[in-house]
Parts: C-alpha cells; structure tokens; sequence
C-alpha cells in the first residue's frame, strides 16, 4: 500500500536541505556507560507517567502522521481526531532535517529507521523492515514519538563520512536547524531511533567495539552520554520502549496489554505471538520469551480488546479476536471486504473499549503514484469488533494514503 519519492527526487531534496549544525560533539573513543535502570518493580506499562494536557493526550483521541515534502522542506505532520466527527482537533508538526534517514536511496547510508517506513518507501527503496502491512508498520512509527507527542527520534547520516549515522531529535514546531544532535563520534553507527515514553532520552541500536551490536540510550538533556541498555539482533528489528523505568523490546508488532503485565511481539524464529514482560532492554528472542502463546492462524496483531484477548488480521483475511492465554479464537471471523472484491483489508487500531477497530482497505500490492491523484482518496473504515453493528468510513480531506494512524486513546 505504501509508496514514497522517486530516487532522483529525493536526491535532490537532500542536496538542496539546508545544512544543520551539531549541537554538542563526543569524543572519537566514546565508551557507553552500564545502565543504572534496572529494578525489580513491577512493570506495569506506561501508566506511571503524568502526561501534559493536550488534545493528544487526551482520552478518546485518535492520532495521525504524515510525511510531507517539498523542494528544500520536510516535516512529519501529526494530528489528534475525535473519532466520532472525524474532525481534527489540533496539529503539530515536526520537521525533517536534511541529513535526517527518511529515505533509502543511492550513494547514502541505508538506514533502519520507522521514519522510512513513513516518509521514503517506494517500489525501488522498500521498507528496511522484513514486513511492511500496517500492523507492522505502526506500531514501528508510533514509537518514534514520546507519549505526548512532543519529541520525534531521527537518525542522522553524517555528511563528512556516508559510513557515519547517529541519533538525535527534533521538538514539535522547531524550525529546520534546530535538531538536537546526540552524538557525533567518528565511527558511530547508530540506527533504530525512538523515545522513551517520556521523551526524556533517545533509544537505539549501534556497532560496539568488536562490532557487536548493543542498544543503546542517550538523554536528550544533557550530555547526551551513551548508556548501554543490553544486547541487540542486530539493526534488523525495531524497537519499542516501554515502562517505567524504560525497557526496550526490539521486535515487530509491540503491543503492551493494558494491564502492562504482557506484551505482544514478533520476530524471526520466535514461536509465539503473546509473551510476559520482562525487566530488562533487549531483542525477542527464545531465551527472552517468557510464557509464549501461539495466536492461531494470526499474521498480523491490530491490538488488544481487553487485557486477555488481542485482536488478529488472519491468514484467511479477516480479523479474530484471540484468547491470549490458550490462543485460540473466542468470536466468529470479521469479513471487512469480500473474497470478490478485490481488495485486501490492514488493521490499524483497536479502540480503547475494544469494541471497534480501524482499517485500511486498498488493492493487493498497491503502490502510490505521484501522478496518480485517485489512489490518494484512501479507503479508511472503523469496524466493530464483534462483526455485528455498523462498519463506518473514516473521511476528511487531511486523510489519505499518506497517512499512518498511530494511537487511540
């Protein structure tokens, strides 16, 4: 379905971005510090953290992203919906600096970053990412913001030396130069940024000495000194930071119960779909799964209706939702789209009730054209859940086949 700029444009925009000036430098040899945030408290998600009064922290809110571009200009415009009107209720926006990863393309550092997911796919540049359907792609772009949605993670691709990436971040409503840079050492390979819940540090996967790759913390404040958070599969996987203190889970499809006692999860060679949290940073592997549940026949996660059942796109095409704790199914099918339609369905989002969720109906295999201006009216549905009562269609002229919805509150 997604689809982005052609090669030479992007090109051009890169050359022609302003330059941004680092604000703070490490030195050469930088060594991580261990990380002091172990503890033995219980995880219970992100309920501990008091959010600022906003229309994007309020409840019953549905958010929004979209990466716009112009010749000399990008940004990631956000927006928080009511859900009922389907009329935005606020806006933010962040800019994108130049030398920022949100695109793939020839001559520059191919980087994993959620923020290619968003802004640079195309049919010649994919996803950094193994699987690109919705429900894998964002819960990768949400964790680029903080829960507030006032801070977006970037990584930055030095221009003095194309083998060079490091993270930083920019604030909502900055101006083009105003980056916040977090590191800067020769050498670096930083790639994978996210926030923390509380925007208070930047997360990520790098090259340690030796080549091994780690994850990593920086604070936004600060010296941005480099914290080692625990071990990483590499940059293949994204990652999520959750809890507090923060933990990062590097998988796909992070999706924490509203109790904050279990997650959902996927990753190579894995088996499950459902596991506990646990209390310590690093990637979804066998070792770190604990008391994994098979969601049968799931392909894809749209999220949790309740804190013992997930909702799940299907292998057959419709959406189930699951029992968590046997992973069997506990409703019938939801049909969002006929087997003669010729369309395919993608789950975005469950309500906070559980009692409905969002999709993207488009054709298989799609691809966006910048010429062609009829595949930008996107296909947006809210669902219930149970399949019984009304399917209605999500519209407004700031939608379209651009737009990743990210959170519903």
């Amino acid at each position: 379905m997604r689809s982005g700029l052609t090669v030479k444009a992007v090109t051009s925009l890169a050359l022609a971005a302003l330059c941004v000036q680092g604000c703070s430098a490490q030195p050469a040899k930088e060594k991580p510090a261990s990380t002091s945030s172990a503890s033995a408290a219980p995880f219970l998600g992100n309920r501990d953290y008091v959010l600022p009064d906003s229309p994007f922290t309020r409840d019953d809110t549905v958010v929004t992203a979209t990466c716009g571009m112009g010749a000399r200009y990008a940004a990631v415009t956000v927006r928080a919906w009511d859900p009922e009107t389907w009329q935005p209720r606020a806006e933010r926006t962040f800019p994108i600096p130049g030398d920022a990863a949100f695109t793939n393309y020839a001559g520059a550092k191919t980087v994993n970053s959620p923020l290619v997911d968003l802004c640079g796919m195309n049919p010649d540049n994919p996803s950094p990412y193994e699987v690109a359907t919705l429900d894998y792609m964002a819960p990768r772009v949400r964790a680029l913001f903080d829960l507030a949605f006032t801070r977006m993670a970037v990584v930055l691709r030095d221009p003095d030396n194309k083998a060079d990436s490091h993270v930083g971040y920019v604030v909502s409503g900055a101006g083009l130069d105003d980056v916040v840079r977090l590191g800067g050492a020769a050498g670096a390979d930083e790639q994978n940024a996210v926030m923390s819940p509380d925007g208070s540090s930047v997360w990520f996967t790098y090259t340690a000495e030796g080549g091994g790759k780690r994850i990593g913390s920086r604070p936004a404040e600060g010296s941005h000194h480099l914290s080692d958070e625990g071990p990483a599969a590499g940059h293949g996987l994204p990652l999520t930071v959750l809890g507090k203190p923060p933990r990062a889970v590097q998988a796909d499809t992070v999706h924490l119960a509203p109790g904050g006692r279990r997650l959902t999860a996927k990753a190579p060679k894995v088996f499950g779909n459902v596991f506990d949290t646990w209390t310590s940073s690093g990637p979804l592997t066998s070792r770190s799964a604990h008391r994994a549940t098979l969601l049968s026949g799931c392909v894809g996660v749209v999220g949790w209706t309740g804190d013992d059942r997930v909702l799940c796109r299907t292998s057959t095409g419709t959406f189930r939702i699951m029992d968590a704790r046997t992973g069997r199914a506990s409703g019938a099918p939801v049909s969002v789209v006929g087997p003669q339609d010729g369309t395919v369905a993608e789950g975005m989002l469950v309500s906070p009730d559980g009692e409905r969720f969002l999709v993207a109906v488009h054709e298989p295999n799609a691809r966006r054209s910048d010429d062609d201006y009829s595949y930008r009216r996107p296909d947006f549905r809210v669902v219930p859940t149970t399949g019984s009562g009304a399917t209605t269609s999500v519209v407004n002229d700031l939608l379209d086949t651009y737009t990743m919805f990210l959170s519903w509150s």
